[in-house]
Order: structure tokens, then C-alpha cells, then sequence
């Protein structure tokens, strides 16, 4: 599987020679200092990497040609510490193809009143700085945040960090390979979409394979990797009792985790409508490799396969994210409530407990009863979201929820499940969402909100609505 990239955000500060060499080494002086105070108090999950004072159009252009050319750069930080004439820019923007954050700041907190004089005046002047860099930027039509405030108060920090979240994300997306095996599930509408278009827009491929590449690498699992793989299931879950359907579940992860790392793939969807040559549904497999960062979408949903996978790089260190579908309404006491699960696929990142590993009947897919992990989801607040093609552009469509312990026990439903409340009710959210055709499958995370999510929207160049909003 495709590791999260390691990735770097450039920091840059903008001036000009109009007032000196010694004016310059002290914005270049503040600027290290900025660097070296967001790197230690905004928890970023990226390198920020000092570049410098751009001062002329040429190291500008070479600046943005550097950065579309280095792999390891998720976008840049802009700061116009002084007086950055916008036309300096021009030609260096144009050409930069990484996403940028425009940081309003300034060096100090408070101003000196009893020795402020017209040389700190000159030197300090971001608040003229960054309203012609502003200009330029929307003249040019440039898609970027813009974060206000001083770099040391927290509301900034967690600005900034949630855009790094979602520019690491937009980097991992580029070049990203996604496995489809199999097709759409029949007759199924939004699960679908075009390919290309997202190639060419978005930066990934899905890339489509017979299920029987899959079934030639579960047939060479060893079985030697095979008992190693049930060891791990006895050390990670409660075991209610031995099955050959968790041996076979082995086997197919096995099989599974070789193709996705020979192909170096981010992510994949599967189809229970063509499981030729598979014993059972791949549940097991599919929850233990969304544990570790893998995309998945089922019923070859490839969007929410990509989406889950970007939520997923967002969310690091921070809160689990899984695929999964509204499954249905409790309308009566203590309701509206939606129970959110699918016929096995949820990630045990959001369990609340440690899993079961159980072997249930399953009347859907034609095949022997399937190993999967059982849980309830845990607590706490999270955010629903799916990507959308709507024809002409992509739509990323998000709303608020608040996950809770189920009401009653659910001592017949053997799958993994989660049981929210919606924001700000359900009636306003489950309206709009069906509105702005959001579709039945989802990304559920409690690490990504609705500022990382406006973020890679802008990024990515996606239409974004929120639902949950009062």
C-alpha cells in the first residue's frame, strides 16, 4: 500500500529593496523566527521549510518553478512582511501548481508606541503588503486561504495546521493509484462517475481489474504468511470461537495486501456482484487495511474509495475515519437517529472497544459466511462527507454529526455500526444533503472537520457545500 507522503510547506516572505540591505536581513531574521515558532507550536504534519525573502520577479518564478518541480512540497506559506509590489509576482503565481496559504501577520504583537518612529513603520507594514498581494491574487482568479491574526495566537496555529492537513492530502492524491476490481454495482447511479475527468482535474487514477487478479494472489498466499496473519487477528480482536472462514479471511489478506503493495495502490473497491473465485466478501481484509491508512469504497465506488483515502492522510494522528453508508432512521424516543453501518466494511480506527472477530451468515453476495469485525462506534463529535460527480464539475459535500453510544444493545446486528445524531437536526441536514446530491456512501471521520474539508475543497478545485450549518 501507498505510505502518507512526507511531506514539506515552503514558507516565503515578500519584500523589496526600497529600504535597504538592513532592512531586508532583518524580514529575512523575522521570517526564521516565524518559521521556527509554526513549526514548534502549529503541530503541523509537514516539514516547514524556510525559503527565504523574495525580493524580484526572476527568483520569484525560479521559487514557484522549484517548488512544482519537488515532489516532497504540499503547497507554500506567503507573508508580505513589508512591501511586496504585486506585479513581481505575477509571472511566478501563473506558473506555481501547489496550493498556498496567505498569512496576514506580523512580526511583533504590540506595537512600540512610546518608540514606534517611520523606520518601524517601513519595515513593518504586512498591512499594506498583503492588501497588494490580495489584490493581485484574486485579479488573478487564484484559488488560496487567507489566515489573519498574529502567528503565535492559537486560532492562527489551527488555521494553518488544518490547511497543511489538506495540502498533504492534495499531495497524496497526486499520482495516487486507487484499485477498482471489478465494476459500478448494476444499475447503481452515484457510485459512478468519470474516470478520466477526475484524473485530470483531481490527480489520481482508478485503474480497473478482474477479480480473478485478485483470486491468482490469494491462491499463492503462503501459508506460512497465512498463520502469521491469523496470529495477528488473535493478538488485535476477541475471538468468539475458531473458523475456517477466518483462515480463508487470512488467505484473502494476504493475497490482498500483495497486489496492493506490488501496484503501490492507495486505495481500492470491491464488488459483491463479482466475487468469481473468491470464497467470500473481503470485510475482514478491507476493515484491517482502512486501519492503516488504505482508501476503500464498496460496490466499486471509486470516489468514496478517494475520499476516504484523503480523509484519512487529513486525520492522521488525530482521529479515526471510515468508510460507510446511512443505513437507516429511529424515528421514536430519543430520535431522530441515523444508524450508519455496511454489510462489513467499517474501520476499527472509530471502534470504541477493542473488535470482535466473528463468522456470521450473510444474505447478500452468494458466498460463505464472511469473517468481519464487530463493534460500536465510539462517541464524540465527527463529519460526514462524499464526493460527488455532478457532470460538469465534482462536488464535495459534507455535514456535522455527533456520534453516540447506541440507545439499546444490538445484540442481532453482528457488524461494525455507528449511531449519530445530525447538525443542526435531522430534518435541516437530511434535506439538504439529498438536495445537493450527496450520495449513500460516505467518509465518517472524527479528525476531519469543516474547516480541513473547505480547505482541500478550495484546493482541489471542488464545489463545496455544508448541510449542517444553522
Amino acid at each position: 500500500m501507498k505510505p502518507f507522503p512526507s511531506a514539506q510547506i515552503w514558507f516565503v516572505a515578500g519584500s523589496q529593496h526600497l529600504y535597504g540591505p538592513a532592512a531586508l536581513r532583518q524580514v529575512a531574521a523575522n521570517a526564521d523566527a516565524v518559521v521556527r515558532g509554526l513549526g514548534r507550536k502549529a503541530k503541523l504534519p509537514a516539514a516547514l521549510i524556510g525559503k527565504g525573502v523574495m525580493t524580484d520577479s526572476e527568483r520569484i518564478v525560479a521559487l514557484c518553478r522549484e517548488a512544482n518541480a519537488n515532489p516532497a512540497c504540499a503547497g507554500l506559506i506567503l507573508w508580505m512582511h513589508t512591501f511586496s509590489p504585486g506585479r513581481q509576482w505575477v509571472r511566478g503565481l501563473q506558473e506555481l501548481r501547489k496550493p498556498f496559504l496567505h498569512l496576514h501577520t506580523q512580526f511583533h504583537r504590540d506595537l512600540p508606541w512610546a518608540t514606534i518612529d517611520m523606520d518601524f513603520m517601513n519595515l513593518h507594514q504586512a498591512a499594506h503588503g498583503d492588501r497588494e498581494a490580495g489584490f493581485l491574487h484574486t485579479r488573478l482568479g487564484l484559488r488560496r486561504k487567507i489566515v489573519a491574526g498574529y502567528w503565535e495566537d492559537p486560532e492562527v496555529l489551527a488555521d494553518v495546521a488544518s490547511w497543511t492537513r489538506a495540502a498533504r492530502a492534495w499531495l497524496d492524491w497526486q499520482g495516487a493509484r486507487f484499485a477498482r476490481f471489478g465494476d459500478n454495482m448494476r444499475q447503481v447511479s452515484v457510485t459512478d462517475g468519470d474516470k478520466l475527468e477526475a484524473e485530470a482535474r483531481l490527480g489520481f487514477s482508478v485503474d480497473a481489474y478482474g477479480v480473478g487478479d485478485l483470486v491468482a494472489e490469494v491462491k499463492a498466499a503462503k501459508p506460512a504468511d497465512v498463520k502469521d496473519m491469523e496470529r495477528a487477528y488473535a493478538r488485535d480482536y476477541r475471538i468468539r470461537r475458531p473458523s475456517p472462514s477466518i483462515t480463508e479471511a487470512a488467505r484473502i489478506e494476504v493475497g490482498l495486501r500483495a497486489f496492493l503493495g506490488r501496484g503501490g495502490f492507495a486505495g481500492f473497491t470491491t464488488n459483491f456482484e463479482d466475487l468469481h473465485g473468491l470464497h467470500q466478501l473481503t470485510g475482514l481484509p478491507a476493515q484491517r487495511l482502512m486501519a492503516e491508512g488504505c482508501g476503500f469504497g464498496a460496490e466499486g465506488d471509486w470516489k468514496t474509495c478517494a475520499l476516504v483515502r484523503a480523509a484519512k492522510v487529513m486525520a492522521d494522528g488525530r482521529g479515526g475515519t471510515s468508510f460507510m453508508e446511512d443505513y437507516t432512521y429511529h424515528f421514536g424516543r430519543g430520535g431522530p437517529l441515523v444508524l450508519g453501518a455496511h454489510m462489513l466494511e467499517i474501520c476499527p480506527s472509530i471502534a470504541a472497544g477493542r473488535p470482535s472477530l466473528e463468522v456470521h451468515p450473510l444474505s447478500i453476495g452468494g458466498k460463505a459466511d464472511p469473517a468481519r469485525l464487530v463493534f460500536d462506534a465510539r462517541s464524540g463529535p465527527a463529519t460526514n462527507a462524499a464526493l460527488v460527480d455532478m457532470g460538469d464539475r465534482f462536488r464535495l459535500v459534507a455535514t456535522e454529526v455527533d456520534v453516540i453510544r447506541p440507545p439499546k444493545p444490538l445484540p442481532r446486528l453482528p457488524v461494525a455500526r455507528a449511531v449519530w445524531t445530525c447538525r443542526p437536526d435531522f430534518k435541516t441536514a437530511t434535506e439538504r444533503w439529498i438536495a445537493a446530491g450527496g450520495g449513500h456512501h460516505t467518509a465518517l471521520s472524527y479528525g476531519v472537520g469543516r474547516t480541513e474539508y473547505e480547505d482541500f475543497a478550495r484546493i482541489a478545485g471542488l464545489e463545496f457545500l455544508l448541510c449542517s450549518q444553522s
